[in-house]
């Protein structure tokens, strides 16, 4: 993009670094502007200064479009909030809108055109606007509000341009995401040399910035990018370097305080990695209240070597949890800005993880996730209706935006919701039992959600099991609608829970009480549990569909006399049904020595004359399928293994 007349080119091709209130001159009217950042990650916070300070002196630039994944801001004033002036911006594209109370006022109020598309999306759209792709083409989204069918993403009245397609490929429906018109890319770093040059070494997070700086450049856009430091050229690391100087135009020396690391801490070594391992096991405990209660029974679902999502607010007290069970370091937990392992961090610091084993750029940390990659994900449910709709993105006046929620929420294999059954809760944890208020409260389960962040529906359809755990009662997603199947101790069916449900739930008989370890002072002895799940635990029976489920996940028989033990289980509980069934069985995580695997096949083959009218294997491990494959073959044993339990439920052979 070549610059103003009235401006003089710089000194030299090789020397960009330039003052911020220099490098914001060069943004024209009318321009299409992305900004990284999440929260305060990131977030190129002096040079938004700078852009503002701009508009207010001269009224220019005016008319701008901004983009975003995450709307940087500290909901106190910081991040766009500052660059939110009347005139100064006319369009928005962005996934999460929470931290930016400013931007949800223009958005909400009509006063701006505005879109928001899933995060994921997002930060995928940078990525192959970059590689000059005419869009993304995915399934996330079908069945929520972005797909056109339900409002295309559109925030307000004012919005008219369609930035979502519904395709049709191979009879299947997907949605296409429109590449997005990018003229300047604002972004952070830590260092830079004179040639533009930039490395990351004390952010906590990479996000998209590469891909950012890529779509603005490759469109003959502007590159401006906010740094700490400047060293001497060619001092850098290339193995360092996240944006190359070929990419860059504008680099700017932010001073201190408009360089945080992220808008809840100034600066952490733990949070860069700098400092590689710091003590979790001395965390404070939660203190025993209904959060507590609610982070508790999720983390019943929780399995060995499993890799699961928390999201922002209730869920990361499962991570807390997870900590005072000391099993934490049996899972890998993920944060969707791109962090693997350790433990995500909350509050004004989410996003951010303490001894992480990996930070991945957000766009492929969302490959993993749409890609299945995650077995659970824990998330905040501010609204559920009958059909098991989840609603976290918009209500009334307030737009908080989708954020990763849908690609989260609809590509891990199970999910499972959490938030009080009541708003506020009215539930107070006492002698073991849940004592309930009398004040009047908002409703959560409501008829039918204001606007759907999660299509119960679309999880029926492809099988993914779904639960809604709250503070008085656990919810089940079936395919006609939600079934009360937990009550907590204390709790009364028909006052505490039905008067305050607009529809009635699902009644099979009694729910079942909620664990009293829930709601006891000490520890649960989650590892004890997690590390050794009984056999009769494994095996659960589906009388309506004839579905006989086994859950083999993380056993290792050493022995043939533990090959046995295995066997006499199943065998004994299969008879008991008393007529063949369907078999859906997980192997995630299985291992057998090969001295044993005739022994544990023959049962297999055995079975499979005596029990099965078919049977669904699965395991997300193509190791272990192409094991299961090949043993189950040779014993003339159906041997197709299944990547997913919705796979294996979707061909199950009809009685």
């Amino acid at each position: 993009m070549a610059a103003p007349a009235d401006i003089p080119p710089m000194s030299s091709s090789r020397d960009k670094v330039v003052s911020a209130a220099e490098a914001v001159r060069l943004i024209r009217d009318g321009d299409s502007v992305a900004v990284g950042g999440f929260g305060g990650q990131c977030f190129p916070e002096e040079l938004t200064i700078a852009l503002e300070q701009r508009f207010l002196q001269s009224g220019t630039p005016h008319d701008l479009g901004i983009v975003f994944a995450v709307a940087q801001g500290d909901r106190l004033g910081r991040g766009l909030d500052r660059i939110c002036h009347p005139g100064l911006i006319s369009r928005a594209i962005g996934g999460h809108w929470g931290m930016s109370p400013a931007i949800q006022k223009l958005a909400v109020g009509n006063e701006i055109a505005a879109h928001n598309l899933p995060q994921g999306v997002l930060s995928q759209l940078f990525r192959d606007t970059a590689a000059g792709k005419p869009g993304l083409l995915t399934r996330v989204g079908l069945g929520t509000f972005v797909d056109p069918r339900l409002g295309g993403g559109k925030v307000n009245e004012r919005t008219t341009e369609d930035l979502v397609e519904l395709i049709t490929l191979g009879g299947d429906e997907f949605l296409f995401y429109k590449a997005l018109p990018l003229d300047v890319a604002l972004l952070r770093g830590t260092t830079a040399d004179p040639a533009g040059n930039i490395t990351m070494e004390r952010e906590a997070l990479t996000l998209e910035t590469l891909s950012i700086a890529t779509a603005a450049h490759n469109a003959g856009g502007l590159v401006i990018v906010q740094v700490e430091r400047v060293a001497d050229a060619g001092s850098l690391c290339p193995r360092d370097v996240k944006i190359p100087g070929v990419l860059v135009d504008c680099v700017v020396v932010a001073g201190r305080d408009h360089h945080w690391q992220t808008f809840g801490t100034q600066y952490s070594p733990a949070y860069s990695g700098e400092l590689r391992r710091v003590p979790l096991h001395n965390l404070a405990p939660l203190p025993l209240n209904e959060r507590k209660v609610i982070a508790r029974r999720a983390a019943l679902e929780l399995r060995v070597n499993s890799v699961v999502n928390l999201g922002v607010g209730m869920p990361e007290g499962v991570g807390a949890v997870a900590t005072e069970e000391r099993i934490v370091d049996y899972l890998t937990l993920t944060a969707e800005p791109g962090v693997i392992g350790g433990m995500p961090v909350g509050g004004a610091d989410f996003g951010v993880a303490v001894n992480a084993q990996a930070v991945l750029d957000q766009p492929y940390q969302f490959d993993f996730y749409d890609g299945g990659g995650l077995d659970a994900a824990f998330l905040g449910m501010a609204q559920s209706d009958r059909d098991g709709n989840v609603n976290v993105s918009r209500f009334g006046n307030r737009l908080a935006g989708s954020g990763g929620f849908i690609n989260i929420s609809q590509n891990a294999k199970q999910v499972i919701f959490l938030g009080t059954f009541l708003a506020p809760s009215r539930t107070a944890v006492l002698d073991g039992r849940v004592v309930v208020e009398s004040e009047p409260a908002a409703v959560k389960f409501v008829d039918a959600v204001e606007q759907r962040t999660f299509s119960g529906a679309q999880a029926v359809r492809t099988g993914q099991p779904v639960l809604y755990i709250t503070d008085r009662c656990v919810f089940r997603l079936t395919a006609d609608g939600l079934q009360l199947t937990e009550v907590a101790p204390g709790i009364d069916i028909d006052r505490d829970i039905l008067a305050h449900m607009p529809f009635e739930p699902l009644l099979e008989g009694d729910p079942v009480v909620m664990d009293a370890r829930l709601f006891a002072p000490d520890p649960m002895g989650l590892k004890d549990q997690l590390l050794s799940v009984p056999m009769a635990a494994r095996m659960t029976y589906d009388d309506t569909r004839n579905v006989f489920f086994l859950n083999m996940e993380g056993l290792a028989p050493a022995t043939s006399g533990e090959v046995e033990t295995i066997r006499a289980a199943i065998e004994s509980r299969l008879s008991r049904i008393g007529r063949k069934v369907h078999l859906v069985a997980n192997y995630d995580n299985f291992t057998l020595p090969a001295d044993l695997r005739d022994l544990y096949v023959r049962s297999i083959q055995d079975f499979a004359e005596r029990f099965y009218l078919s049977a669904s294997r699965y395991s997300t491990s193509s190791f272990m399928r192409l094991k299961l494959h090949d043993h189950l073959a040779g014993r003339g044993v159906a041997p197709h293994i299944y990547e997913n339990r919705a796979e294996a439920l979707a061909n199950l052979r009809a009685e």
